[in-house]
């Protein structure tokens, strides 16, 4: 595989994503959360997704021609509409104002509505570390994991995010899918031809794969559920948080990503920034975070949270991604 530079990249990203119908705005913004996700090694929510996009652009899944606005705001608490579009400006959106309403009120929370997929979730939360705020994220996506003792899917995978600074350090980025595996893991597997790890999904008889087309037909199975139903119980949480609490469609009322025709899925995100400012004060923060961090670090093989990712951020910067060449092609003819 040859290096595509990470301008080169984003360059042929959006404009794949303006020829399938995208505004300019729109483009830009999904081919540089994209492009930042491959740079991390997250190729299950990277370039590969690009060709999705177009397809759902093209068929109406998503609205090119949409600009996120504020739909309503009352105190710390505000909704962003999509209006149907891609996510990445309408997330966008909704951090800037609450990390303004945080300035202002010690916390800010702001939900997204009419929404799409929105890929790495932590990546929302950079410019809240970047104001020296805290911040948690949670979306909804299209039904993929049963209820606890089920087996219909019902929740989506159901991200859930957050992001603390430090002061004179890197933050600490995490992310976590709530089911095993993210969902976008099982579509890599299945471009490539591999088998995936038992436990990470069921087919579509509720029966135990690992044949990734065949988990993808099927359901995901939440963290630990082989023991425990706490994965889904997390599940449950932020699949209200992220659209009974805001507004936003239900995972089971939304057509799959992974098919090329079906409804706008109208998901949503939920983004709370918190000004550490207004509770234990800035310095004291910074300080107690260092505390915890030293002891983490004392104990041997532990890695702190975000670390290699940003450590593949850097070396993409410097040497450039390295996609598969059919990918590469793909995304040359679709930006024509």
């Amino acid at each position: 595989m040859s290096a595509l530079p990470l301008a080169e990249a984003q360059a042929l990203a959006s404009a794949a994503l303006r020829a399938a119908g995208a505004g300019a705005a729109m483009a830009e913004a999904a081919a540089q959360a994209l492009v930042l996700a491959e740079a991390q090694g997250l190729a299950s929510h990277g370039l590969s997704r690009v060709p999705q996009y177009v397809v759902h652009l093209r068929n109406g899944r998503a609205n090119g021609n949409a600009e996120p606005v504020l739909l309503r705001q009352r105190g710390a608490a505000l909704v962003v509409d999509a209006g149907g579009g891609l996510a990445f400006g309408a997330c966008a959106l909704a951090v800037r104002e609450a990390i303004a309403t945080a300035r202002e009120l010690g916390v800010g929370f702001a939900g997204v509505v009419r929404s799409h997929h929105c890929g790495v979730l932590v990546d929302h939360l950079r410019p809240a570390v970047a104001a020296g705020m805290v911040g948690l994220a949670f979306g909804n996506s299209p039904a993929a994991m049963p209820a606890a003792g089920g087996r219909r899917p019902l929740f989506g995978t159901n991200p859930v995010a957050a992001a603390f600074p430090r002061a004179t350090h890197d933050p600490l980025l995490i992310d976590l899918s709530l089911s095993e595996a993210a969902r976008g893991k099982l579509m890599v597997a299945a471009k490539e031809g591999r088998a995936i790890p038992q436990g990470w999904a069921l087919d579509a008889q509720g029966q135990p794969t690992t044949d990734p087309q065949a988990g993808l037909a099927g359901s995901m199975l939440p963290i630990g559920a082989a023991t425990s139903p706490k994965g889904a119980m997390l599940a449950l949480i932020v699949e209200l948080l992220a659209t009974a609490v805001i507004g936003a469609q239900f995972g089971f009322e939304a057509s799959s990503f992974f098919v090329d025709e079906g409804n706008q899925p109208g998901i949503g995100q939920a983004f709370l920034v918190i000004d550490p400012g207004a509770l234990a004060g800035t310095d004291t923060y910074f300080a107690r975070i260092e505390v915890l961090v030293a002891e983490m670090l004392a104990d041997e093989g532990v890695r702190l949270s975000g670390a290699r990712r940003l450590a593949l951020q850097q070396q993409a910067a410097a040497q450039g991604l390295r996609i598969p060449e059919a990918l590469q092609a793909q995304l040359r003819a679709l930006a024509g």
